[in-house]
């Protein structure tokens, strides 16, 4: 996975279906066992108590990512195999992932002023900096806290959501209230629920699933499956670029490859539409890229589209739709997309706002 994709894949996986990308859960834990006995408390304490957590405390931890959502999102992993994370933080907000690969392995670390992204497998980094006089942290660098990632999820959620604690669980052996957010009935989506595992000391997400209606199993899984509080080594969260290979200060586009929908798909530049469970990720590929995916192997990327995909016309011209229990993409022949975890007919508007 290249610089770009990763920042990509985070920003579209997050938009594409109700804000999923801000996600972060593990594989249920504990199962057989008896729930851990926990002082009662209140939902909007609970809410309360993750919001106010800022950053994640000193620790290491190993993730967990599944995918079932049946879209094409671009660069998140498409069977429902775990795909394996190491995450580490040093408890001041600097932070630290490494992502295995077939080729090799992407990391990125936030040293506190800047987001280094390094991609072995290609010898690339890419230089993020914080921007001037913001505390917003580049996009790389909120993938590598989900703890953050986590709380802007429920932040994003809880005014379209009904919110309340059900029960305690363990995740990665550690003990942990159930808050789960259900939408209102005025809200348009496919899902059915979103169930956040909250560390009863810690107060930071560990556990977060996404459920759509009429499935068990959930459409998303990341997240911790083990995790240790212990403060870490100053040198995890330093980089300095390997010796021969290549620093950008921006991201460069993907070349498109006509093989794959989701190389030309993580070039559109998405943008939001909606809020909470209705929200829709759009974007449109630039017109080189589409031209391009039909040169490279001479496969036309709108035929490969047809293949998976339903033929359509409307007001907004021709174009294809993907479906999946859990959400809903609609891709226009000039380019533009619009994903979400809504019925079509909600990406079927959002995407007219496209230009």
């Amino acid at each position: 996975m290249n610089s770009r994709k990763t920042a990509l894949s985070f920003a579209a996986a997050g938009t594409a279906a109700g804000v999923i990308g801000l996600v972060v859960l593990a594989t249920p834990a504990g199962a057989g066992e008896a729930p851990p006995a926990l002082p009662p408390v209140s939902a909007s304490d609970l809410v309360a108590s993750v919001l106010d957590t800022e950053a994640l405390p000193a620790l290491a931890g190993s993730v967990a990512v599944e995918n079932n959502l049946g879209l094409p999102i671009p660069g998140m992993p498409a069977g429902g195999d775990g795909d394996a994370l190491q995450v580490w933080s040093d408890g001041t907000g600097k932070g630290r992932l490494a992502v295995a690969g077939r080729g090799g392995e992407t990391t990125i670390v936030n040293d506190g002023a800047t987001v280094w992204v390094w991609n072995s497998s290609e010898r690339s980094v890419t230089k993020v900096p914080h921007k001037e006089g913001s505390a917003e942290t580049p996009l790389e660098g909120k993938f590598a806290d989900p703890a953050t990632a986590a709380t802007e999820l429920v932040t994003a959620m809880q005014a379209d959501s009904t919110v309340a604690v059900d029960g305690t669980a363990r995740v990665a052996e550690r003990p942990v209230y159930q808050l789960v957010l259900t939408p209102k009935p005025t809200e348009k989506t496919l899902l059915r629920e979103i169930r956040v595992s909250v560390d009863s000391e810690l107060r930071i997400p560990l556990q977060l699933e996404v459920l759509a209606n009429g499935q068990a199993d959930p459409a998303i899984r990341i997240g911790f499956t083990e995790l240790s509080t212990e403060q870490q080594d100053p040198k995890l969260f330093q980089f300095t670029p390997p010796e021969g290979a290549t620093v950008n200060e921006q991201d460069l586009p993907d070349e498109a490859d006509g093989k794959k929908v989701d190389d030309w798909l993580s070039q559109a530049d998405f943008k939001t539409v909606g809020r909470g469970w209705d929200i829709v990720a759009t974007g449109k590929v630039p017109a080189d890229a589409l031209a391009a995916g039909e040169g490279t192997s001479g496969q036309d990327p709108f035929a490969l589209l047809g293949t998976f995909g339903k033929k359509v016309h409307g007001d907004f011209g021709t174009g294809y739709v993907i479906s999946a229990s859990v959400g809903t993409a609609l891709i226009t022949e000039d380019g533009r997309v619009a994903i979400g975890a809504v019925p079509a007919q909600v990406v079927t508007e959002a995407i007219k706002t496209v230009k």
